[in-house]
């Protein structure tokens, strides 16, 4: 195959407060980097002021081998105005490209060479009512033209394949499945445990806990999540586990913490907002156990991470969470608020059962690396050519 240009949308990356899809861009677009540096890489992102603050954001997953592609305009008008009138994106970027990746959804008119998109889930469709008004909009006016530009769309799993083909079959032949993956160098057991009692001190954690890391948003399921602790915390005669929420607040997650108040768990349930980076491993290896008994993923991303640093997982049978967890963590019924009890309350009385997922859980998250994941979605790049 012939040297190629290939060009990344960079906008997930650039953002102050990286989500799921900013990882999943990075963790691919550096593995591919790297495996294949004959061909050239860059990021294009926009940015009307602010230049050095995006920059030095970006600068850490660009290293050596991928180029900076930066357009002096408002990204935010950019988009704005393209959904109704045809400004083509290579009159901010260029026409060197062979190929454009555009990791969250939406591809613009006017992409010089191939276009291929990424999306992640239909949660949009499938659950509407827990999607931002905004993010809903934009897809609803956005995505089907996106399906129609892309010469490939990719999925993070073959669950969200089958969901793109119930509401999109007309592009049944364009979807292309590339797992994400999980760094094994920053998520695996920790060998420093005063890291670990350093965070839980500056998280206001005194004690053992549960732990949910995500966004605090209603398809999280976690009203249901708080609902089943206040059952366990009941069918115990100690003092309980606190039950950790780590992450931004999302959609409509009011109720969330309603829920904490009315069942009158507020001493037992710490809310810690945004997690740094740097205290994700930490955090993550001294729980008990990571719970995630989310209703919709496209992939499931924080199990995985939790499996990589030996954590037992308690997961739902929900949409692609058995396809990332397999047998390696314990099931439940996402709907049902006595099964997540239940599983919360065989993780912490059956020592052996968490040693025993702590093991397993590690050898099954190295079958999801971002290496192996580039690679496959190096292979999909190749049969456009």
């Amino acid at each position: 195959m012939k040297r190629l240009n290939i060009a990344f949308d960079a906008v997930p990356l650039v953002s102050d407060k990286m989500t799921g899809i900013g990882w999943c861009e990075a963790g691919q677009t550096m593995a591919m980097a790297a495996l294949h540096p004959e061909n050239r890489y860059s990021y294009n992102y926009f940015s009307r002021k602010d230049h050095h603050v995006k920059r030095e954001r970006i600068k850490p997953f660009a290293g050596k081998n991928i180029s900076l592609n930066c357009s002096h305009f408002s990204g935010y008008v950019y988009r704005a105005a393209s959904t109704f009138l045809p400004i083509p994106y290579s009159a901010f970027f260029g026409e060197k490209a062979d190929i454009t990746h555009f990791f969250n959804y939406i591809a613009p008119y006017g992409v010089h060479g191939k276009t291929v998109i990424t999306v992640h889930d239909m949660v949009y469709k499938a659950f509407p009512e827990t999607v931002r008004a905004r993010t809903k909009y934009m897809l609803d006016t956005g995505l089907k033209k996106s399906m129609q530009r892309a010469d490939i769309v990719v999925t993070d799993s073959f669950f969200s394949k089958t969901e793109i083909i119930k509401y999109f079959p007309e592009h049944k032949h364009k979807i292309r499945v590339v797992h994400c993956g999980v760094d094994m160098n920053k998520f695996r057991p920790c060998d420093n445990p005063e890291k670990i009692t350093r965070v839980r001190k500056s998280l206001g954690i005194n004690g053992e806990y549960f732990l949910y890391l995500g966004t605090i948003e209603p398809r999280k399921n976690l009203e249901r999540l708080i609902e089943a602790y206040s059952i366990f915390v009941k069918k115990i005669n100690e003092k309980p586990p606190f039950l950790v929420l780590a992450g931004a607040k999302g959609w409509l997650y009011d109720s969330i913490f309603r829920k904490v108040k009315d069942l009158g768990l507020s001493e037992n349930v710490i809310f810690t907002q945004y997690v740094p980076s740097e205290f994700i491993n930490p955090l993550m290896c001294g729980a008990i156990s990571f719970v995630f008994p989310s209703i919709y993923e496209g992939f499931g991303m924080p199990p995985l991470e939790a499996m990589a640093c030996g954590v037992p997982v308690l997961s739902s049978d929900s949409a692609s969470l058995p396809e990332v967890t397999a047998d390696c963590a314990v099931i439940c019924d996402a709907y049902s608020c006595e099964s997540i009890a239940d599983g919360l309350f065989r993780l912490y009385s059956d020592d052996e059962l968490r040693k025993d997922l702590s093991k397993r859980g590690i050898e099954r998250a190295k079958k999801f690396t971002w290496e192996k994941s580039a690679e496959c979605l190096y292979n999909v790049y190749k049969e456009l050519f």
